[in-house]
């Protein structure tokens, strides 16, 4: 028995499932501190999870409750479900069926924590990597002492006012209570290997997540230090790049993949932004397959994230080595006019061209690796030129799949959310933005004119209170007058721009936007249909790899289905 009992919820009910990898992380610190922590899954409990709530509530009392939130919503443009509805909800039950605090984290929680600690009626909530928070938290309130001494820890004080407890910024000065709040270099567990368990009660189940959704996960760095217009993660995880131990990270893959999890994706923001840092963590797995016919490394098949630059042979020729099964490559777009001001390092300059990318897809293709290459379209300044231009070049590369989203999801302290808001300057619309659910022009207001908590709310909710995320698509598209003026409008034109462009013989290889009503294929990752009858088939490792013969799966899919299971799909 531990000093006390801390439980950790997981509200995600989209399927495929994913790993909650930070529930992993929180019970290995938990642990290590001396108290119990147990997992309560609501994935596949996605039917029946208040009963479940019920049942677990009835036979414990924790002494903290932590609850993961790591998505908002599904964050596409043409398929814009929220989530926060469900995991409001689901905190409201777990309200009623204990009297511990609960306290809120995770990515998605991190991009607007103000906004969330009070919509979700939380205590305390805890923005970026939150195990040596957590356990302080639990060890104050073990204590008896108040969370005023917890740096960092946000605490409701109620009537929606959410205060941050001040902290230590990277140069010895103290933080103010205002947002964005800079985590610079994380506080994070770096030395040692997270617990990940299969098939163990009260903890995440990793093997059947894999089953389940395909793809286990790794992290071998936290943060980022650059500053691309449209992301969010800078911010959720810290603006430096925090780096685990080398033999952490892969004691951590041989644990998993001896447990059966042979399908691992890395969780970095990108992976080789610290190349040094990602060649030692592929020379520690190729020299331990080296030492040992017998390691589970060589059953390894690693996916990772990565950007144009910076890459060379050495780091693609150890990727291959170490067993990589495919690469995700991100250059978000091909021309130069549309780059900068937009993938940035943190000093303002942009980082890799087109070209970069085309070097890397050629690298991988001397070394067997499949490539992905994602571009995002719609950001500042896009026209049916620029659209047109970025197709032909992008489906000219030699690679597996190219994928295709339309529109940028705008977050609070992303760059582009932040400019957004000082265009409209709280008194005016700014031609672009989008949500499928405004009734009215969508006006933001700028952090320094209004509290924080209201400056979040206003990226998720309208002034009534009512879910409407907002999007930017840009006005410069091919879209009539009306559509752009309209708040809720329908960036449809632009959608069969992007259908017509892919000739016919290559859409097999293609991921494009799809619009109800417009579309037969569903291309979105919640709840997709395919690929949740792929899993079932025991189809593993990242989406888009199996992709190219989704005709082929679809006809294997079919064959094994009664007539009754292929009308539900």
């Amino acid at each position: 028995m531990g000093k006390a009992l801390v439980a950790l919820v997981n509200p995600n009910l989209v399927h495929p499932p994913i790993t909650p990898y930070a529930l992993d992380i929180l019970t290995t610190s938990l642990e290590a501190a001396g108290f119990d922590a147990e997992v309560v899954d609501l994935t596949f409990q996605r039917d029946n999870w208040r009963a479940v709530l019920h049942e677990y509530f009835t036979h414990r009392d924790p002494a903290l409750v932590g609850i993961t939130i790591r998505n908002t919503d599904t964050i596409y443009a043409q398929q814009q479900r929220m989530f926060l509805g469900d995991h409001r909800e689901i905190v409201s039950e777990i309200r009623s069926v204990t009297r511990a605090p609960l306290v809120g984290g995770g990515v998605g929680f991190s991009s607007m924590p103000y906004a969330l600690t009070d919509y979700l009626g939380l205590d305390f909530g805890v923005k970026g990597p939150g195990e040596n928070v957590l356990v302080a938290l639990a060890e104050a309130l073990l204590a008896g002492r108040g969370p005023e001494e917890i740096p960092g820890l946000f605490v409701n004080r109620g009537g929606g006012r959410i205060e941050r407890v001040p902290g230590q910024a990277s140069n010895g000065r103290s933080r103010r209570h205002i947002a964005p709040v800079d985590l610079g270099r994380t506080s994070m567990n770096t030395a040692t290997a997270y617990t990940r368990r299969s098939a163990t009660p009260w903890k995440v189940d990793n093997l059947r997540y894999y089953r389940a959704g395909g793809l286990g996960n790794i992290l071998t760095k936290n943060g980022c230090a650059f500053a691309c217009a449209h992301c969010v993660e800078p911010d959720a995880k810290g603006t430096l790049f925090t780096r685990r131990s080398v033999e952490a990270v892969v004691d951590e893959m041989e644990s998993l993949v001896a447990q059966g999890v042979h399908d691992l994706h890395t969780t970095d923001s990108e992976f080789n932004l610290v190349i040094a840092h990602s060649k030692a963590v592929l020379r520690e797995i190729v020299r331990r397959k080296g030492m040992s016919a017998a390691s589970p490394l060589h059953d390894l098949r690693l996916w990772v994230y990565a950007q144009p630059r910076p890459f060379d042979e050495e780091l693609m020729a150890l990727l291959a080595d170490a067993g990589c099964a495919g690469m995700n490559l991100a250059p978000d777009h091909v021309r130069d006019d549309m780059l900068d001001g937009w993938k940035l390092t943190a000093g303002g300059g942009r980082y890799y061209t087109f070209d970069d990318a085309r070097e890397v897809c050629e690298l991988a293709r001397r070394h067997g690796i499949p490539v992905m290459v994602e571009v995002l379209l719609g950001m500042p300044g896009e026209t049916e030129e620029t659209v047109r231009d970025a197709v032909r070049r992008t489906l000219d590369l030699d690679v597996a799949v190219v994928g295709y989203s339309l529109g940028i999801r705008a977050f609070p302290y992303s760059p582009l959310g932040i400019r957004l808001a000082e265009e409209c300057g709280g008194t005016r619309t700014v031609l672009g933005l989008q949500s499928d659910t405004a009734e009215e022009p969508i006006v933001l207001t700028p952090m320094r004119s209004c509290p924080v908590v209201q400056y979040e709310r206003q990226f998720v909710f309208d002034a009534r209170g009512r879910f409407r995320p907002v999007y930017y698509l840009s006005p410069l598209l091919p879209e009539e007058p009306e559509t752009v003026r309209t708040p809720g409008g329908r960036w449809a034109n632009s959608v069969r721009l992007l259908w017509d462009l892919v000739p016919e013989q290559e859409r097999y290889r293609v991921m494009l936007p799809t619009l109800a009503g417009l579309t037969e294929d569903d291309d979105n990752y919640a709840d997709n249909p395919f690929l949740l009858r792929a899993v079932q088939l025991g189809y593993t490792g990242a989406f888009w790899s199996h992709w190219p013969r989704r005709t082929e799966i679809l006809k294997e899919i079919r064959t094994v289905e009664t007539p009754a299971q292929v009308v539900g799909t």
